[in-house]
């Protein structure tokens, strides 16, 4: 058994004895096998931190169902999942991205589900869904963009201002709004339209 193995051992061993219902314990044997490969892979003092950050990336991301290298589009990628709503077209969902979906055909354009989520002043005030650019032309920007292959899913926060306003207005605006539990209605705006052109460095803009 290599040193980084015994290490881990001694440690999984008090962690056992000391909290028994620690969630990793289950999974005891194997992170001793993933510490004797790390053990037995010869790293040095200076590539023994990058290796192993690596590897912890890798495994959460392969856990949560997430890719661990680019997306490439390629036609194997693609599972028919059913029908667009309210239309008899197909909609396909990529096998190792689930938020990324094409509808209509294979050749249509990928749009990603989580390319933009928007940022209310509170920590908890975070959403996906549309938004208008500013008060200028009301222009809707939807969290749903299109991508490019290959692709790497990348999430942008973009900061949102909430401007109260009555239902009634809103409707007769034909504006896109929210309504909070007391009945109290907002709609949102970009707090700084700037903050997209990162957006669209990477995605390609999706219309409403």
């Amino acid at each position: 058994m290599t040193n980084t193995a015994k290490f881990a051992k001694q440690e999984l061993d008090i962690l056992a004895a000391t909290v028994p219902d620690a969630v990793v314990t289950p999974f005891s044997k194997q992170i001793l096998a993933l510490c004797e490969a790390f053990g037995k892979s010869g790293q040095s003092g200076g590539s023994a931190p990058f290796v192993a950050s690596a590897i912890s990336q890798v495994v959460k991301k392969l856990l949560l169902h997430e890719p661990i290298c680019d997306v490439t589009g390629h036609e194997s990628e693609w599972v028919e999942i059913g029908l667009e709503m309210g239309s008899k077209e197909p909609v396909y969902q990529n096998v190792r991205c689930s938020a990324l979906f094409k509808d209509g055909s294979l050749d249509a354009k990928a749009h990603y589900l989580d390319a933009i989520v928007w940022k209310g002043v509170e920590d908890y005030d975070t959403f996906t869904g549309s938004v208008y650019v500013d008060e200028n032309n009301f222009e809707l920007i939807s969290s749903v963009q299109y991508v490019r292959f290959p692709f790497k899913p990348k999430t942008f926060y973009i900061d949102v201002v909430h401007i109260p306003i009555m239902e009634e207005e809103a409707i007769k605006r034909g504006l896109h709004y929210c309504q909070d539990s007391d009945d109290s209605c907002y709609y949102s705006l970009v707090k700084d339209p700037k903050q997209l052109q990162k957006v669209f460095k990477y995605y390609d803009k999706k219309e409403n």
